[in-house]
C-alpha cells in the first residue's frame, strides 16, 4: 500500500510537470530570438519541480524523472521493484498530462507554438544525434548530481532542497532548450511524443530514444561519481 501511494504520488507529479512545463512552452513558444518564451518555459519546468519537492517530495521523493530514479537506485536509495514501479508512473503520468494539453489546445482551439506538444528535438544540434545525446547526458548528469548531493544525509539545507533543485533545474533549461528543447527526462521526452504520434506528427518518435537513453546515461554516470567522491570523502575523514 506505501508502495502504491509513492506511484501515485510520481505520476501527480509528473503530470504537473508535463502539463505545466509543456503547456507553457505550447503557449508561449520556445523561440531563442524572442526569449521571453524561451525564459518563460525554462521558469515554468523550475517552478514546477519546487511545487512538486515539497508537494509530494515527502511522499515519494519527488522524482517525477526515471533518470533521478536511476541514480538514486544505483545510489541505494530505493529497491529494483520500486524503480520500476516509479518510472511507470512516470511514464503514464506524463502521457497523461500530455493527453490533457492535447484536449484543452484541440477544443479550445488554441494554437500549438511547438508545433508538437512540447516534445524535443535535435534541430538546435543541427540534426546530430551524437551532439544531441552529448547535451542530455551532460545536463542529466549536472542535474542528477546535484539532487543527490542536496538530498544526501551528509547536508542540511533545511527546507531549501526543493528550491534548489528547482532553480537549477531553470539554468539547465535555459541552457538546454535552443539546443534539444530540454529533456534530463525520458518520461518527460515520451508522453510528448506519443500523443505528438497518435496527432499525425511521427517526427519527435523517431528521436525520442536519444531522449530516453542520454538521461538514463548521464543519471547514472552521476550516481557512480556521487558515490566515488562520497566514499573518497568517508574515507579521508
Amino acid at each position: 500500500m506505501e508502495s502504491m501511494k509513492k506511484y501515485i504520488a510520481e505520476f501527480i507529479g509528473t503530470f504537473t510537470l508535463v502539463f505545466i512545463g509543456c503547456g507553457t512552452a505550447m503557449l508561449v513558444g520556445c523561440d531563442a530570438a524572442s526569449g521571453c518564451g524561451y525564459i518563460l518555459t525554462a521558469f515554468a519546468f523550475g517552478l514546477a519541480i519546487v511545487a512538486l519537492a515539497y508537494g509530494v517530495g515527502n511522499i515519494s521523493g519527488g522524482h517525477v524523472n526515471p533518470a533521478v530514479s536511476l541514480g538514486v537506485l544505483i545510489s541505494g536509495g530505493m529497491s529494483v521493484g520500486d524503480f520500476f514501479g516509479y518510472v511507470v508512473a512516470q511514464c503514464l503520468g506524463a502521457l497523461a498530462g500530455s493527453g490533457v494539453l492535447a484536449c484543452i489546445f484541440g477544443l479550445g482551439g488554441v494554437e500549438d507554438k511547438t508545433g508538437g506538444y512540447g516534445t524535443n528535438g535535435l534541430a538546435g544540434v543541427g540534426d546530430s544525434v551524437g551532439a544531441g545525446i552529448l547535451v542530455e547526458i551532460i545536463l542529466t548528469f549536472l542535474f542528477v548530481i546535484l539532487i543527490l548531493g542536496v538530498t544526501s544525509k551528509n547536508q542540511n539545507h533545511g527546507s531549501f532542497g526543493g528550491l534548489i533543485i528547482g532553480l537549477t533545474l531553470v539554468g539547465i533549461h535555459i541552457i538546454g532548450i535552443g539546443l534539444t528543447g530540454t529533456s534530463v527526462n525520458p518520461a518527460r521526452s515520451l508522453g510528448p511524443a506519443i500523443v505528438a504520434a497518435i496527432d499525425g506528427n511521427t517526427a519527435p518518435m523517431q528521436v525520442v530514444w536519444v531522449f530516453i537513453v542520454a538521461p538514463l546515461i548521464g543519471g547514472a554516470l552521476a550516481a557512480f561519481v556521487y558515490k566515488f567522491l562520497e566514499s573518497a570523502k568517508e574515507t579521508k575523514e
